[in-house]
């Protein structure tokens, strides 16, 4: 955790780590009712009954603080999911990270636009919703799945993950725009298309 932005050498204190905690909290929620634009530092101190000031001691600017509540939104979800591929193997893995994706950001609403927000290119945040580090990952599922037998050995395991990361994108997008949208049905049309595209 960073340290507060007046001294970069002490470990932060119980309190201030709470604080920050805090601040990171309000400012997801701030974010995903309000967007980037529409979050000042005025309104996270005001929302977290703390003085502009105080804001300040822990986080140098807006961006800062909208960083690294970017970054606890990040960390909880991939926690999330890398839990759910974890404990499973072969195409099941790669059914498991579709399911947990889709299933956590349906149940996260506010961390979907904090993500949404956050990679709009105004915050600052070297992200974006291509990184070949996410293909990477779920390329990596398809070809573990196809060493297991699960998959068909010409199975293109790059622009297989490129096509699923799409289809999640969509389905959240989606999920955002009409909340009644069953993305639980609509992972599993995913997973289905998938074993029959893929599939032995």
């Amino acid at each position: 955790m960073r340290v507060p932005a007046n001294d970069t050498a002490r470990p932060l204190t119980i309190t201030e780590q709470a604080r920050r905690a805090q601040l990171v909290g309000v400012t997801i929620e701030l974010v995903a009712r309000h967007g980037y634009p529409g979050t000042s530092l005025a309104r996270i101190a005001e929302a977290a009954g703390i003085s502009k000031a105080a804001v300040l001691y822990h986080f140098a600017t807006k961006d800062a603080v909208v960083q690294a509540a970017y970054g606890s939104v990040l960390d909880s979800l991939t926690g999330y999911v890398g839990t759910a591929v974890d404990a499973a193997s072969g195409s099941a893995a790669v059914e498991a990270y579709i399911r947990s994706l889709i299933l956590y950001l349906h149940d996260h609403p506010d961390h979907t636009r904090m993500i949404v927000e956050g990679l709009s290119g105004a915050t600052g945040i070297d992200d974006t919703p291509h990184a070949p580090s996410r293909r990477d990952v779920v390329a990596s599922l398809i070809e573990a799945a196809k060493e297991a037998g699960d998959y068909r050995p010409g199975v293109d395991a790059q622009a297989t993950a490129v096509i699923v990361n799409g289809a999640v994108d969509a389905i959240v997008s989606e999920n955002l725009a009409n909340t009644g949208f069953d993305t639980t049905h609509a992972a599993e049309v995913l997973i289905a298309m998938l074993r029959a595209a893929c599939g032995r």
